[in-house]
């Protein structure tokens, strides 16, 4: 009965998801129908909670084990993310740990050909060029790290190696985020929570597309218009999409016109009188940028000065820039100022990755501020992330070149003491130089030595960045034939990374380990280990602590706190040392719960302050801050700044910014001058090129393509282009294209009139087919302040490939 009643469960689960991919649905998401007490047992098979190992969204799914293996996925009811809600990859996320072709062996590349080699061979390797050349050393990876491996990676880095070089592909699709709400709040990550999205009157999408992205998200709002609620969606995008079938409102616009779009909304608020003045008077500061050395930080401008800048954003003003007509601006305007209802606005990539990306971030919010429709549930300006610890490991571990843990950063003789007091290392071990971010870090690898290319072996973990840098010409393919040049890549699978590799390491995945994430709502979630990996794979975190180990017994001082003892130095309950760089004894403790633990002595620094790791094991992850109550329990903060909620408001006060950049409790409401897009089409490249992702799958796609569902609902990258741009260039349904910009060019199929149906003159390529590099072509262009780069918008071109030259 069991096995029948699991294999109905399953078939049952992925006829939905499979229905959903095939199906022209806009609402790619299904119920499911397992409550937590009521999943199948016997025949040996054990449940236990995880994350998705996908997106930020953070959803919680149960996951069925038997004889070693993952052999079943259910939603967690018990989950307040998802409530037992999963997308298509949620329910196949079991399948991702069985492609076939698994790394299993260290592969060390000797006279050009990749051989197996041992571990020890491996991490001696690693640990020799680093002994020989430390600052050279550079160290690459990512928002899909777990908070443990990252916080490791971090210490490694800067408090072992007094080296910056560290960095994370987050600093390709969420960097501009925290630099907006570091501008205008003077501390990262969002105010609200995911409760805004059952609350709101109105949801916002800017350039995002949720119903595909984030679809759990999405079907929290459009599954209240089942049950009688009205929620009014607008989406402000530059191609029609799945969000776009279920919203009320679609604004087209020109790329960059977001940025005109808001300071539009700003221009009429003020322009009607209609803003919150009293917000404003008792909670803002006017913000504008310094005319000749702008900074984060800006200066503050009057409202009188503020309202000569936004003087000229009319409505058709706004209109010619953003090709949004100028009766939908009035129309934005209009519900920005009826404080009666509740708006939230929700973005991603389309915001973020973007020449003005810290500048748009920064307006937005301005125009949740200036309409006082901040810090009650369903008003809040959120970003989502696209990694599930983006937020968690990324933005709060701070595994940037210029941060550490707990929003400190190295520029800052206070904080570099902080840290090194935790460390136990002596004054003086962090350097107070930012490392390089993500593009200049890859500029200097693949540029030759002999050229000032600086950096000469680099560790990815945890990422792809051979497939989704921008720019992949000049910033990875040119690492072929520089000799000098060491890349060492650890993941699950090969990818376009790998092809490049001299040292790959076969690494653990997901249950295969422990784990913690952050979501994009402040959410810290635990797992443990539920399966072993295959062959000789092991977890990321050990590695480093190998490597590290390597290094102490080199000799490597750095490796040493100040009273001699390794770094990572783990002892039991008799005072013993736990020999966790043998991976034989990695599981002899818990080894995530210690550097958890370390950790979250630095949560506290800025507010952002994390319950006992034992908490974690307990919940469905608790938001932050979370502090002690008198009972001895933790209550976790839904809204923070908000008096009702924030447990750090001052008493009496309704909102309370307490990182205001001013010192004054205040946010800043910042003016940024539009400014066109870094590249515009010409007559050689006459059309918008746009990158971006799919339902199906994962980004670079390494794990979702190997799942025969996914992989076979969608086989591969397209080239989505308006019918009269199709037409016009004799180029029918299915034909296959080379499209070209300045820097590379891919060949692609033809979509017309599919999924997504952008307007004249653009052309959408989604980025998860490591056999199409769309990334060839676009460009590296990046925002000032964070340095994330622009893949919405660049010039390209497409030809019939029978036309195209060969």
């Amino acid at each position: 009965m069991d096995a029948k009643r699991r294999s109905f469960l399953k078939s049952a689960a992925m006829a939905a998801a499979g229905s959903m991919v095939a199906g022209n649905t806009s609402l790619p998401v299904v119920h499911a129908d397992q409550a937590v007490d009521d999943l199948p047992t016997g025949e040996g098979m054990t449940w236990n909670k995880a994350p998705c190992r996908f997106c930020g969204t953070g959803c919680h799914v149960q996951v069925g084990v038997e004889d070693g293996r993952v052999v079943a996925i259910a939603g967690d009811k018990a989950a307040d993310v998802n409530k037992g809600l999963l997308c298509v990859k949620g329910y196949h996320v079991g399948g991702i740990l069985y492609g076939k072709d698994r790394l299993t062996n260290p592969l060390l590349r000797k006279d050009g050909k990749l051989t197996e080699i041992e571990w020890d061979e491996a991490i001696e390797t690693i640990a020799k060029r680093i002994f020989d050349s430390p600052q050279t050393f550079a160290f690459y990876g990512s928002g899909q790290w777990t908070i443990p491996e990252g916080y490791a990676a971090q210490k490694f880095m800067k408090g072992g190696l007094g080296n910056n070089h560290i960095d994370p592909n987050a600093r390709l699709c969420m960097a501009s985020a925290v630099t907006g709400f570091l501008a205008t709040y003077g501390v990262d990550e969002p105010a609200g929570c995911y409760q805004d999205l059952d609350e709101c009157d109105v949801l916002i999408t800017w350039g995002n597309n949720p119903a595909e992205m984030h679809p759990v998200l999405f079907s929290r709002v459009t599954d209240r218009r089942s049950r009688g609620e009205t929620v009014r969606i607008i989406d402000i995008g530059t191609r029609k999409t799945r969000t776009t079938d279920a919203a009320n409102d679609y604004l087209e616009m020109k790329p960059h016109g977001d940025v005109a779009i808001s300071l539009g909304i700003m221009h009429l608020l003020i322009e009607n009188n209609n803003y919150d003045k009293s917000f404003v008077e008792k909670h803002c500061n006017f913000r504008g940028a310094e005319e000749l050395t702008p900074t984060l930080q800006g200066e503050q401008i009057s409202e009188a000065e503020f309202r000569k800048r936004i003087a000229k954003y009319t409505p058709e003003r706004v209109e010619e820039l953003s090709g949004v007509p100028a009766d939908q601006i009035r129309m934005l305007a209009d519900l920005f100022g009826n404080h009666d209802i509740r708006i939230t606005s929700l973005w991603c990539m389309g915001m973020n990755q973007h020449t003005m990306g810290t500048a748009i971030n920064s307006l937005v919010h301005g125009v949740h501020l200036l309409s006082g429709h901040f810090g009650r549930p369903g008003d809040a300006p959120t970003s989502l992330t696209g990694q599930p610890s983006a937020c968690g490991t990324v933005r709060e571990v701070g595994t940037l070149a210029h941060a550490l843990p707990g929003g400190r950063v190295v520029a800052n003789p206070e904080h570099r003491e902080q840290c090194e007091g935790f460390w136990n290392l002596s004054p003086g071990s962090i350097n107070a130089t930012p490392g390089y971010h993500t593009v200049k870090m890859f500029e200097q690898f693949t540029k030759p030595t002999s050229q000032g290319g600086d950096i000469t072996t680099m560790f990815v973990q945890v990422t792809n960045p051979g497939q989704t840098l921008p720019n992949l010409n000049a910033l990875f393919n040119d690492k072929q034939g520089l000799e000098d040049k060491f890349l060492i890549v650890s993941d699950v699978y090969p990818t376009a990374t790998t092809v490049l590799a001299d040292l790959i390491l076969p690494a653990a995945m997901w249950v295969e380990k422990n784990g913690v994430y952050g979501n994009s709502e402040r959410r810290t979630q635990q797992w443990f280990k539920m399966v072993d990996p295959p062959g000789e794979a092991r977890d990321d975190c050990w590695m480093t602590i190998a490597i590290a180990h390597k290094l102490f017994e080199m000799g490597y001082e750095g490796m040493k706190d100040k009273d001699g003892e390794f770094i990572f130095a783990v002892k039991n309950e008799a005072g013993e040392e736990i020999p966790i760089w043998e991976f034989d004894h990695y599981y002899d403790t818990n080894v995530d719960k210690h550097l958890f633990e370390e950790y979250r002595q630095f949560t506290t620094m800025k507010h952002k302050n994390l319950a006992p790791y034992d908490e974690y094991v307990k919940a469905r992850g608790l938001r932050w801050p979370v502090v002690e109550q008198d009972d001895g329990s933790w209550r976790e903060t839904k809204f923070r700044f908000s008096g009702f909620d924030d447990p750090f408001v001052t008493a009496g006060q309704e909102f309370d910014f307490y990182h205001s950049s001013t010192n004054d409790g205040r946010a800043q409401i910042w003016f940024h001058e539009y400014a066109p897009p870094p590249e515009m089409p010409d007559e050689e490249f006459p059309m918008w090129l746009c990158t971006g992702r799919v339902l199906e799958h994962w980004h670079s796609g390494t794990m979702t393509r190997r799942v025969s569902q996914l992989s076979r609902a969608m086989p591969t990258a397209y080239l989505e282009m308006n019918p009269e741009d199709a037409k016009a260039a004799n180029i029918r349904q299915g034909e296959r294209v080379i499209v070209e910009s300045r820097r590379g060019k891919c060949e692609l199929p033809v979509w017309i009139d599919g999924r997504g149906r952008p307007p004249r003159g653009t052309i959408f390529v989604p980025f998860f087919d490591e056999t199409k590099l769309i990334n060839n072509c676009t460009l590296d262009a990046h925002d000032p302040f964070s340095k994330q780069p622009d893949y919405k918008k660049c010039a390209a071109r497409v030809k019939k490939l029978a036309e195209a030259p060969s």
